[in-house]
């Protein structure tokens, strides 16, 4: 079992832009004084720009255009509705916003196929949609693939027992939490794990601030200690430059990469960068239209293929 992949999926946007369906519960989106297609032109220069550092360094980056028809202002997102096993297992998760659940695209597994990647099973979980229960793929679940962990802290998007059934469908230990923000002085679930949690083969990046309860951040951190992982606790006000949101992935000859969002970086201390540096390189891109208005950052845009070769 691998932790980590060097081919991602990543979906070029169309119509990026503040989607208000999602901003009910995502306190990180914010408004931005300019017209919707000049946030969009922006978000595809900013685009581009990562494809191209990612690329530069040897990561196989597939990029698929985004449908105009659908009008899908989140489906930069890609990692949300789906996610890709070592087993040839797909799995397709239920989406919160109703306008997101129009980004499942199946030409996406067709061009997987394509390019000679076994798809064995496909687990739909997207059913639960009808009874307003979610799970919002690798943005509500970090999953460390070799020691079969699943951390989940519960929110609107991601519900107790759909998180468990997915457990026991793809044989991982469900660590379950509760991680909030503060958000005019009250404090609230934080929409997704993958925004206050980063889970890298030898390390991870973790703002235990967030979780209130001190038995659940005892917990948490005894599963990351005992499966050798050193633990780079980073601050709310880090989290919210998207400090957590970061993807470790292969590049050329082997070589890992942690991937985050300049703001993430900048807001990184001296010490917190050379912990991560002496566990590999880290890779940042200016993310600014992106993070400000879809409220997520690199983490969020990448899509790990895990997929075998046929």
């Amino acid at each position: 079992m691998n932790q980590v992949t060097n081919t991602i999926i990543m979906i070029r946007p169309i119509q990026f832009r503040m989607n208000e369906q999602t901003a009910v519960n995502n306190y990180f989106q914010e408004d931005l004084a300019i017209k919707n297609q000049e946030i969009n032109s922006h978000a595809q220069e900013e685009f581009d720009q990562f494809v191209q550092k990612l690329r530069l360094v040897g990561v196989d980056v597939i990029v698929i255009e985004d449908r105009k028809e659908t009008d899908t202002p989140d489906s930069i997102f890609p990692n949300n509705w789906i996610s890709f096993h070592e087993n040839g297992d797909i799995a397709l998760y239920p989406m919160f916003a109703e306008n997101r659940r129009r980004e499942r695209r199946e030409d996406v597994l067709d061009l997987l196929e394509d390019r000679g990647y076994e798809i064995q099973h496909i687990v739909d979980y997207t059913g639960a949609e009808e009874d307003g229960l979610f799970l919002e793929g690798t943005g509500s679940i970090i999953l460390d693939r070799v020691n079969r962990k699943a951390y989940c802290a519960l929110s609107p998007r991601a519900d107790e027992e759909l998180f468990i059934e997915f457990c026991e469908d793809f044989e991982y230990t469900p660590v379950i939490f509760t991680a909030n923000q503060s958000v005019d002085g009250k404090r609230m679930p934080i929409y997704h794990t993958n925004v206050m949690m980063a889970l890298a083969e030898t390390f991870a990046v973790i703002c235990l601030e967030s979780i209130d309860d001190k038995k659940e951040r005892k917990n948490v951190l005894q599963h990351l200690k005992e499966d050798g992982k050193e633990i780079v606790a980073i601050t709310e006000m880090q989290m919210h430059h998207f400090a957590g949101n970061m993807l470790q992935v292969v590049g050329a000859e082997e070589k890992r990469y942690m991937v985050m969002s300049e703001a993430a970086y900048k807001s990184l201390t001296q010490q917190q960068i050379a912990t991560i540096e002496k566990h590999c390189s880290i890779l940042y891109s200016s993310l600014e239209t992106i993070e400000t208005c879809g409220g997520g950052s690199a983490r969020c845009m990448m899509a790990e293929v895990f997929l075998p070769k046929k």
